[in-house]
This record gives C-alpha cells, sequence and structure tokens, in this order.
C-alpha cells in the first residue's frame, strides 16, 4: 500500500491490549485520511447511546496520506470523538510534530477504547506499542510532561502529545498539546482523553514512507514549496504571524469586540502582529515540513517566562479585543497558560468575555465570582479565571463547562454566543455572510476551520471547483453554494492534512496525492472526497440527535453593529438556510441527505 503505513494502532485500555489492525484501502480512497478517516472509523465503531466520556466512546488519532513526506506544510494530525461540549461531533487539528512522527513509528493512526484504572501514557516506538504507568505525571503541565517522557525513555527525538489540568478534570473545553503550544483543540478531545486516564501518546521512528513515484512526487514537492515560498501571503504570515490579520480583519469588521457587541476596538493596533514584533517577540517557529514559520515564540518578562508559544490570532481576539484589552504581556501570558494546563484558548477566552458581559449587564457580580470585578480593558481578573478554570476551582468550576452552561445557571440563555455549546471563533458572520452558514451548519459547529469564507470571499479561490469570490455581505443562493463548497474544500484540507494557510495549486497537490499513493484521482473525485467526508460527518451527528433545529445562529449574531466595517449587517437565515439544504440536497424535514444524496456519494 503507498502512501501510508498500512496499519492502525487498536488501543483498549479498559483490557491493557494492543492490536494492529490494516488500514482499509477502500476506506482510503474514498475518505484520504485525518478527520475524513476518522469518520468512517468512529461510524462503525461508535454506540450512539454511550456519553462523549464514557468508556465505550473512542477517541481517534489519524495522520493522512502527505503528512510526514515532503510535501510542504504537511505536518499536521487530527484527533477525533464525539464532542463532550457539544454532544455532536468533534475534532482537534494539530501542528507541530507529533503527526510525521507517528507515521515514522510505523502508524496511520491509533484509535483509543475503553478506560485505565491509573494514569497511562502510551509509547510507540518503530512499530511496537506499549502501555507505561502515568500516576507520577498526572498533574503535570503539558509541558512538563513532554519533557518528563523523553527523560524516561531515553529518547529526545519523541514527540509527545498530552493533556494538562483541564483535561485531567475533564473540562470540555480541554484540548490536546505538543510541541509545546500547538494543540488539538475545540470540542473537548482533552477531555475525552482524561476520561480514559490516557496522560499522553509518545511517538517516534524512523520507518520510511511508501512512495508509489518518490522521483515525481518529489519533484511536485519541491515546486510547491517554491510556489508557497514566494507567496505573498506566506511572507505575510513570516514576518506577522497569524497576528497579521488584527489589522486588517478589524478594517473589515471581522474582528469580534466587546463580546460581539462592538464594531471597532482603537487599541487593536497594540495587539497586532507588528506590535508584537516590536515587544515581546523572540523568534518565528515552524511546524513540521514548514514553508512559512507563521508560529511565535514570546518573551514574557513581566510574568516571569522566558519563553512561551504564540500568540495566535484567535487567542489575541479572545483574549484581547473581546476584552477591550489592548495589554499584549497579559493576553499572550493567558494563552501561555491555556497551553500549559490544555485549554481552548477560544472557549475559554470567549467563556470569560462573556462573564465580563454579563458583569457590566448587573447580570453576575463580584459575590458570583469569588470576589473578582472583571471590568472591559482589565486582563487581570481574566488571567485569574483562567487559572480558576484549569483547576475547576470555585467559580472557575462552572465556567470550565463553557458559556452555554454558564448562561444557564445565572437564568439567561440567550445571551451566549455559541452553537450548540460551541463558542464561536473569532471572525464576525456580520463581516462575512458565508460564515454564518458555516457556523451553524458544519459538524464542528461555531467553528472558522470547517469552512472559512473570509478567506474565499477575500480571493483564495479555487476556480477548478467552480469555487469563487463574492461580496462579503452577499446573501443568496450562490452564497449558500459556495459555503458547500469550501466546506467540503476543508473536509480535504482536514484529510490530506495539509495547514489551512497556505495551500500549493490544486494541480500540485492532486500530483503528490497521486505520486504518494499510486492513484489517478482527478479533481471531481476529490471534490467528491470531501463532499462525502462532509456527510459521513452529518450523518455521525443526525445519530447523535442532530435536528434542523440545530443550524442556527445565537441571538447577538443576529444584532446589527453600530459601526465599524460590518456595520448594519445581518445574516438572514431565513433566505440562508433553505438556500444551503437545497444546495446539499438535504431532506428539511430531518436535516440529512437525501437517499439520492446518499447513493451518489457511496454513503454507509
Amino acid at each position: 500500500m503507498y502512501g501510508y503505513m498500512g496499519r492502525i494502532l487498536l488501543v483498549d485500555l479498559t483490557d491493557r491490549r494492543l492490536e494492529d489492525i490494516p488500514l482499509s484501502a477502500e476506506y482510503a480512497r474514498q475518505y484520504l485520511g485525518g478527520s475524513g478517516l476518522a469518520a468512517r472509523y468512529l461510524f462503525d465503531l461508535v454506540d450512539a447511546r454511550a456519553d462523549p466520556l464514557d468508556p465505550a466512546s473512542p477517541l481517534v488519532f489519524m495522520t493522512g496520506p502527505l503528512v510526514g513526506t515532503r510535501a510542504p506544510s504537511c505536518g499536521r494530525f487530527e484527533v477525533c470523538a464525539r464532542s463532550p461540549l457539544t454532544g455532536f461531533w468533534g475534532e482537534g487539528n494539530a501542528g507541530g510534530f507529533w503527526g510525521p512522527a507517528l507515521r515514522f513509528a510505523g502508524y496511520d493512526g491509533i484509535i483509543v477504547r475503553g478506560a485505565a484504572e491509573r494514569p497511562v501514557y502510551l509509547l510507540v516506538r518503530d512499530g511496537r506499542a506499549e502501555l507505561r504507568d502515568a500516576a507520577h505525571l498526572w498533574g503535570m503541565d503539558t509541558y512538563a510532561v513532554q519533557r518528563a517522557i523523553q527523560q524516561e525513555a531515553g529518547d529526545s527525538s519523541l514527540k509527545v502529545a498530552a493533556i494538562g489540568a483541564a483535561g485531567e478534570r475533564l473540562s470540555p473545553l480541554a484540548v490536546i498539546v505538543n510541541a509545546h503550544g500547538r494543540t488539538a483543540g475545540r470540542g473537548g478531545m482533552g477531555a475525552v482523553m482524561g476520561s480514559k486516564k490516557l496522560k499522553a501518546i509518545a511517538v517516534g521512528g524512523r520507518q520510511k514512507i511508501p512512495l508509489a513515484d518518490a522521483d515525481r512526487f518529489h519533484t511536485a514537492a519541491k515546486e510547491a514549496l517554491s510556489i508557497l515560498q514566494d507567496d505573498i501571503p506566506s511572507q505575510m504570515l513570516h514576518l506577522g504571524g497569524t497576528a497579521f490579520y488584527v489589522d486588517l480583519g478589524m478594517l473589515e469588521g471581522d474582528v469580534p469586540s466587546k463580546y460581539y457587541t462592538q464594531g471597532v476596538f482603537d487599541g487593536a493596533e497594540r495587539l497586532s502582529g507588528a506590535a508584537m514584533a516590536d515587544t515581546i517577540l523572540r523568534r518565528a517557529r515552524t511546524c513540521f515540513g514548514c514553508a512559512v514559520g507563521c508560529g511565535r515564540e514570546t518573551s514574557l518578562p513581566r510574568y516571569g517566562v522566558e519563553a512561551a508559544d504564540g500568540p495566535e490570532y484567535e487567542t489575541i481576539a479572545s483574549y484581547g479585543t473581546q476584552l477591550l484589552s489592548d495589554d499584549l504581556e497579559g493576553v499572550a501570558y493567558a494563552g501561555h497558560l491555556c497551553n500549559l494546563y490544555g485549554l481552548d484558548t477560544i472557549s475559554a477566552g470567549n467563556t470569560i468575555a462573556f462573564v465580563y458581559y454579563l458583569f457590566e449587564q448587573g447580570i453576575v457580580s463580584a459575590g458570583d465570582l469569588d470576589g473578582l470585578e472583571p471590568r472591559w480593558g482589565d486582563i487581570g481578573p481574566a488571567i485569574t479565571l483562567t487559572e480558576w478554570m484549569a483547576r475547576r476551582q470555585g467559580i472557575g468550576d462552572l465556567l470550565a463547562q463553557g458559556s452555554r452552561a454558564v448562561a444557564e445557571h445565572f437564568g439567561v440563555p440567550e445571551l451566549a454566543v455559541h452553537v450548540n455549546g460551541m463558542e464561536v471563533a473569532m471572525h464576525d458572520p456580520r463581516a462575512y455572510i458565508g460564515m454564518a452558514l458555516t457556523y451553524a451548519t458544519s459538524p464542528r459547529p461555531g467553528c472558522h476551520m470547517q469552512g472559512d469564507m473570509y478567506m474565499l470571499d477575500s480571493g483564495d479561490e479555487l476556480p477548478e471547483w467552480g469555487m469563487t469570490a463574492g461580496a462579503r455581505d452577499e446573501q443568496s443562493a450562490e452564497k449558500a453554494r459556495m459555503t458547500t463548497l469550501r466546506q467540503d474544500w476543508r473536509c480535504v484540507t482536514n484529510a490530506l492534512i495539509q495547514c489551512h494557510l497556505v495551500h500549493p495549486p490544486l494541480e500540485l497537490v492532486l500530483t503528490m496525492l497521486n505520486t504518494a499513493a499510486g492513484w489517478d484521482m482527478d479533481a471531481g473525485e476529490l471534490q467528491r472526497c470531501g463532499e462525502r467526508i462532509f456527510h459521513l460527518k452529518r450523518l455521525l451527528n443526525l445519530r447523535w440527535g442532530l435536528t434542523p433545529a440545530h443550524d442556527r445562529l445565537p441571538k447577538l449574531l443576529l444584532q446589527p453593529l453600530a459601526e465599524g466595517g460590518a456595520a448594519g449587517v445581518v445574516p438572514d437565515m431565513d433566505v440562508l438556510l433553505p438556500a444551503y439544504y437545497a444546495a446539499r440536497g438535504w431532506d428539511p424535514g430531518t436535516g440529512g441527505p437525501t437517499p439520492a444524496k446518499r447513493a451518489e456519494l457511496g454513503l454507509p
């Protein structure tokens, strides 16, 4: 089998049984890898009645056919399970070096079932796997545990994916961290890992990835690398990191501020990539095989931190503009704490911003918050609340469950900005209307990575798929159709697995895929793979109880902003959703694909 290592490690923690199973060649061709392959295996394995944190709920780590090769910016991996935050599809996508290292260890993926009686970690080296005691590692932060496992195993080259305090304490906001700050975030994959008493997975090896035509593959990869290095967006990301978007996004009204109620924040320029370069930046960081180097390593002397990772744009917005704080070092420290404790910065920051909003409205008081008085512009209470959330201490225990739980506790469920429990990401759907549909309908809801219409309508087109930019405030059937195409494209990206920020021309992607796997796939078949993956995730969500009523946006995002680049614009979901359902071929009554659509895509 070319392009794949050809096997998956099946781990039963209850019985402490490890087993190699062959990767299905049929599944690989239909679902590629990453979250696509994970969805296919989960479809076979899940018990719809099992709670996300039940031992019966599987947790899947999966790579893709380009991961660990010379294909540029393909150093990622996916972690998938039923989300404890939403109850629906959950996936986390992380960069760093862990994904390639799993392939070098001899596996395409790991499926974890059951739960250990005591904390354990999994060690996988050169095709051999073992479970080791982790009682002495339980309680360590995600940075310390990586070092401890490398030292214990006598191998500094091991790559470690681990949970921190948030995962150990089963917060549905918990993430899985590798490479000091590269996280499989959103949806609580860290909590699923914690429920299994699995502290970490360490991987490494020197096995080679079999390529069907290595010479042609490497020629295509070299050309792709050259294109990406000369690409203007790549250069912007290298110079400013993802924080370069702060200035641009603020002009367009795309950067949420004051918990989604304000269209402009004058302090945003002090949070930008340029401001970071002038103040706290130490150096750029890269993931495996990266053509860009958008990662940031920062120094935070005020907090005694010599080297911290980030902050990324989403962290800057969730802990900065959302709180009206222009304290870049404080924002970076809050993000650093999230990395140490294994918290999703988007959900954590947004939940805290919601508390600030409720405090301003007089709905919560200092008495409700263990004496804290969170006021706009002050990052201090947010840092304290982050610590409490990770430890589930005091009011932090409630916040660790997310903004939906906070809203329900204080009797204002209509005020929290979430979709099915998932805090909405840091791109305002009033600035880019297509994002309204992405947030409302994606398998992982409220997520900018599931269909980044702000990128498409900014010019990141894919003409081979008929995917073209439109007016960002357009509310039409064509906008709905473009959203479906973008979502399908991101299903492909998350299956191969490629970085979302930069990608070579589709022709080169296909050449690399085909010369790796020995296929003859064309653009049309690849597009069907993306559509098939999207629909399979939808079928899983329907199995878990999703209905058309879940395809919604929160109240605050349906109110117009008074100023800024998105002033006066509100998504018209009465127009957009029916058009989207029609474009998808979904039954309006069930919210699922019609029998004809299922047959067309060859869905189970």
